[in-house]
């Protein structure tokens, strides 16, 4: 009995293209679970120091039902829970939240521009607010990292607590020097 025959089966029953096909297969899984993945730290991060940084975020037209209470309760929880790129970025402390006012431009009968108080009753249920975030973050020689993110103005954020939950694009980022203990 020959070990190849004439329609290239081994021994007369195996394809060497199935023996092929699952010796590649058994090689891709052993490789799965036996070579070391990557384990969330590359090696641009290890090089790289943790500093703290305050992070200003905006946010235009969030529709709440009183945004007074809304903002004073976002001031008194301190901590928040921030999400970049859809993934989860840990908690971060909140510093301050600033109201902003809503307003319209009103030409005046002598050509120039007022602003004035939008007069829409629908923007009692609509808060504009600037809220300062601060947080531990890995700094590289392009800017700060949190949580593998990198964050500049225009990443967008997501915040997220127990009753909310809203998109604010960043606006400005500070990197701060550590706080020296005596």
């Amino acid at each position: 009995m020959a070990i190849l025959d004439s329609k290239g089966r081994l021994f007369g029953k195996f394809s060497l293209l199935d023996i092929g096909a699952g010796l590649i297969i058994l090689m891709v899984v052993a490789g799965l679970f036996l070579l070391p993945g990557g384990s969330g730290s590359s090696v641009a991060q290890i090089g790289a120091s943790t500093k703290p940084v305050e992070i200003d975020v905006i946010v235009r037209g969030l529709t709440v039902s009183d945004p007074k209470v809304f903002v004073t309760s976002l001031q008194e929880q301190k901590r928040t829970k921030i999400i970049i790129r859809n993934q989860p970025a840990g908690e971060v402390d909140v510093l301050g939240v600033k109201s902003l006012p809503r307003s319209v431009a009103v030409p005046q009968p002598d050509g120039s521009v007022k602003p004035m108080p939008d007069p829409r009753p629908e923007l009692e249920y609509t808060v504009d607010m600037m809220v300062t975030l601060k947080g531990e973050a890995q700094v590289l020689e392009d800017g700060p990292v949190l949580a593998g993110s990198k964050v500049k103005v225009g990443t967008p954020l997501e915040l997220e607590g127990q009753t909310y939950r809203f998109n604010a694009p960043v606006v400005g980022v500070r990197i701060l020097e550590p706080e020296k203990s005596s």
